[in-house]
C-alpha cells in the first residue's frame, strides 16, 4: 500500500514542478546557407516566443549564414523583420563574417545587431547561464 501512494506523491510533486514555466534565455547558433535552416530556425523561434513570452532569445550567425540576413538575399527577411519587434528577441551577425563578405550594415535587414565575433557571443551566453540550440538540418 506505502508503495502506490509514495509514487502518486513523486508523480504529483513532479507534475507541478514541471508545470511551473520559468523563463529561459535560449542562443541559437545558425551557420548554414541553406535556406531551409533558416526558414526552421525562424520557425523555431517564433513558436518558442509565442509559447514562452516571458523568456529570451538570441539567433547568431556567422559563416555561411549570412544570406539569412541580407535584405536582398534572405528568405525569411520578413519573419526576421516581425520577430526582432519584439524586445525578447534578437537577431545578431558576426562582424568578421560581414567583413568577409563585404557587406555594410545597409545591407542587412533593419534591427540586425551586429557582434565583434559569433563564435564568442555564443560562448559568452553559455557562460551567462544561457541555453545552446544549434541550428542545423
Amino acid at each position: 500500500m506505502k508503495t502506490p501512494i509514495t509514487c502518486f506523491w513523486i508523480c504529483l510533486i513532479s507534475l507541478i514542478a514541471f508545470s511551473q514555466e520559468k523563463p529561459v534565455k535560449i542562443v541559437f547558433d545558425v551557420t548554414s546557407d541553406n535556406t531551409k535552416v533558416h526558414q526552421a530556425t525562424v520557425r523555431h523561434v517564433k513558436a518558442m516566443s509565442q509559447a514562452y513570452p516571458d523568456s529570451q532569445f538570441e539567433v547568431v550567425m556567422y559563416g555561411g549564414a549570412i544570406d539569412m540576413v541580407l535584405k536582398d538575399k534572405s528568405v525569411v527577411a520578413e519573419d526576421i523583420a516581425k520577430l526582432i519587434q519584439k524586445d525578447n528577441i534578437d537577431f545578431v551577425i558576426c562582424g568578421g563574417t560581414m567583413k568577409r563578405h563585404n557587406t555594410k550594415d545597409s545591407d542587412l535587414i533593419k534591427g540586425i545587431k551586429q557582434v565583434p565575433d559569433g563564435i564568442m557571443e555564443i560562448v559568452n551566453r553559455q557562460k551567462d547561464g544561457w541555453g545552446y540550440i544549434k541550428e542545423s538540418q
